[in-house]
């Protein structure tokens, strides 16, 4: 037994797999520069770790959602571009200009407050000004842009910021061949070119983010922002998977199996009793619930490997655990339970999860919880990557940059 075997439950990252998908996709996007986006802890995975393993790999910037991300990252030693978007009024403006960070400004509030923040911390801010080109979210809307490029360009000729990026964001790049995805290309390239002709130079324009990184090569430009593509998921399944793009998925969730027990015919199991033996059978006591990000909409549906099969959760999701139907079979306690991972094995993948639960996979990677320990593997870089990076490269390059969508 392994020394991890023994835990409740563990989230296995493969790092050498994280490498690898950065390298895919900077060959993806070749002549743009790649941020690894590592908001939300990594998207579950681990924001230090896999910040460092990108930056290994060739990610020249890293980009987070809040502040707080962004300080940790610079807390655990981690230089470079950091770019960080998700901002509300009075926020640690001054904190991120000491430190470095990049900051988007999509208003006149923020950028106020951006200005007093640099004249308090006698350093010029790095604002990289985002455009609403159709998502409807954050960003300046084409009818204000003008006066926040014309108070921004004021605001950098008096020594208070350098404007180092235009940007923005795709509503339906995960859906190839959607009408707004020319049309927000189209937006963007005219928000960008009055901001350049009025003297903006940005270092950066960026508005590709996974699916567009893959599937639309029009939208690179300088810079791609690549998130769930860089932990190995596909950000749009129904146009390939994982390894239709030569991607491979990082995480990989185990439990421990904790109880195996004889039932008779017609007990009913778990919560609410929504499933009800129909013979006498073995249960499976799995230890991870809700709690630990377990989907509980996936109950009853859920995929598990146990045993070399592959089971079904039997009834509710609960906060701490669930259970599965053997159906005789009588694994010992300690066997291991893989809810997802890779697939090598025959085991489950998040998609598979996303399927059963009626989400994406993005949302059950990124709810696995704190409680549940990460493991890192191949933290430090194996030569060898490089040579298993070429050949998936070579593998999926019908799919492509021959077979992306240029809009």
């Amino acid at each position: 037994m392994n020394e991890t075997a023994s835990l409740r439950a563990r989230a296995e990252i493969d790092l050498a797999a994280l490498r690898a998908n950065v390298r895919i996709l900077r060959e993806r996007a070749a002549g743009a520069q790649l941020m690894a986006v590592v908001k939300s802890d990594g998207y579950g995975h681990g924001a230090v770790p896999c910040a460092r393993a990108a930056r290994e790999a060739g990610a020249t910037w890293l980009g987070t959602a809040t502040p707080q991300e962004a300080f940790a990252l610079r807390a655990a030693g981690i230089d470079g571009r950091i770019m960080c978007w998700l901002w509300t009024p009075g926020g640690p403006w001054r904190e991120a200009i000491e430190a470095g960070i990049d900051v988007s400004v999509s208003g006149m509030w923020a950028l106020r407050e951006v200005v007093a923040a640099a004249e308090a911390a006698g350093l010029p801010a790095r604002v990289q000004l985002k455009a609403d080109t159709g998502l409807g979210r954050n960003g300046c809307q084409p009818a204000d842009w003008p006066e926040l490029v014309t108070e921004a360009l004021a605001a950098e000729r008096s020594g208070h910021l350098r404007i180092t990026g235009l940007w923005s964001h795709f509503a339906c790049a995960d859906e190839p061949g959607h009408p707004s995805i020319a049309a927000q290309l189209d937006v963007y390239r005219t928000m960008v070119a009055y901001a350049e002709k009025e003297g903006v130079e940005p270092e950066v324009r960026h508005i590709a983010n996974s699916p567009a990184t893959l599937t639309v090569p029009a939208s690179h430009f300088d810079l791609v922002r690549t998130g769930i593509a860089m932990y190995g998921i596909s950000p749009a399944p129904e146009l390939g998977t994982p390894a239709d793009f030569g991607l491979r998925p990082v995480m990989t969730l185990a439990a421990s199996v904790a109880l195996v027990k004889d039932a008779p015919a017609g007990h009913g199991v778990s919560y609410g009793h929504h499933y009800t033996t129909t013979a006498g059978t073995t249960l499976g006591l799995v230890p991870v619930g809700y709690a630990d990000g377990v989907p509980r909409h996936a109950s009853g549906r859920g995929p598990v490997l146990i045993g070399g099969k592959v089971r079904t959760v039997a009834g509710r999701v609960a906060m701490d655990q669930f259970v599965v139907d053997l159906h005789g079979d009588r694994p010992e306690e300690g066997a291991e339970a893989v809810l997802f991972g890779p697939g090598d094995r025959g085991e489950p993948t998040a998609q598979d999860w996303a399927e059963a639960a009626d989400t994406i996979a993005y949302e059950i990677v990124t709810r696995i919880g704190a409680r549940v320990p990460r493991v890192y593997a191949h933290e430090t870089a194996d030569p060898a990557d490089r040579t298993r990076t070429a050949g998936l490269v070579e593998a999926a390059g019908a799919l492509g940059a021959g077979g992306g969508v240029e809009r």
